[in-house]
């Protein structure tokens, strides 16, 4: 296998047909800069679909889509994020079938990456998933494997889809940060009255260049 090179692309489209786009077609390490066309609140597999209140989400103009990997909602807002997706062929140097440490050396790259471009006490997590009482409601307040903090507010997401053949690696690290603009999309009136708790628990990278602080650090791996 050719890990010489990381094939690197640029991709943009609705948040559904980037989260459900197959596997590269060649068996090389990939990585891909993925760009959303329109607001859309991305749904964990595992949450329910009365947990979003639809009806707000389409008064406001976001599309409600589900990815098949875990964790809370994550609403995506073209400008405000920077979302990677990295791709691991089974038997490379960068495959791990244990799932707790398998994206431990991906947190390095993004510390690395995120390291460059100036931002501050950067710290991975190696461990199993941290959970809080809205973790598995809103994904950036709980804490997950090879995921990043910044002065002890997660700053990088983290989420796996495996295969006998692939892992996928769905990273997103915020721009900036609306807890209250999260809340309003959800239906628990629980949920919606907890916004205030965490506008402190997530940090942004604000207008830094992170596409190409990401694919340098990736090319040293």
């Amino acid at each position: 296998m050719n890990e010489a090179t990381w094939l690197w692309d640029h991709r943009r489209g609705p948040a559904d047909m980037l989260h459900d786009t197959a596997p590269p077609s060649e068996s090389r390490p990939t990585a891909w800069l993925l760009e959303v066309e329109e607001p859309s609140l991305v749904m964990g597999s595992a949450q329910t679909a009365a947990a979003v209140d639809r009806a707000r989400a389409a008064a406001v103009g976001v599309r409600v889509v589900r990815r098949h990997s875990g964790g809370g909602a994550v609403l995506l807002v073209p400008g405000e994020h920077v979302w990677i997706d990295v791709w691991v062929p089974a038997g490379c140097r960068w495959w791990d079938t244990d799932v707790i440490r398998a994206a431990d050396w991906l947190g390095d790259v993004w510390v690395d990456a995120l390291g460059a471009v100036g931002m501050p006490d950067l710290t991975v997590h190696r461990g199993g998933l941290v959970r809080t009482r809205w973790s598995s409601t809103v994904c950036f307040v709980g804490l997950g494997p090879g995921e990043v903090s910044s002065g002890g507010r997660k700053l990088v997401g983290v989420s796996q889809r495996r295969t006998r053949d692939w892992a996928r690696f769905q990273c997103l690290v915020h721009r900036r940060w609306d807890a209250d603009a999260v809340s309003a999309l959800l239906a628990d009136p629980e949920a919606r009255a907890a916004h205030h708790e965490w506008e402190s628990v997530v940090a942004v990278v604000g207008d830094r260049d992170i596409g190409s602080a990401f694919a340098a650090a990736l090319r040293d791996a």
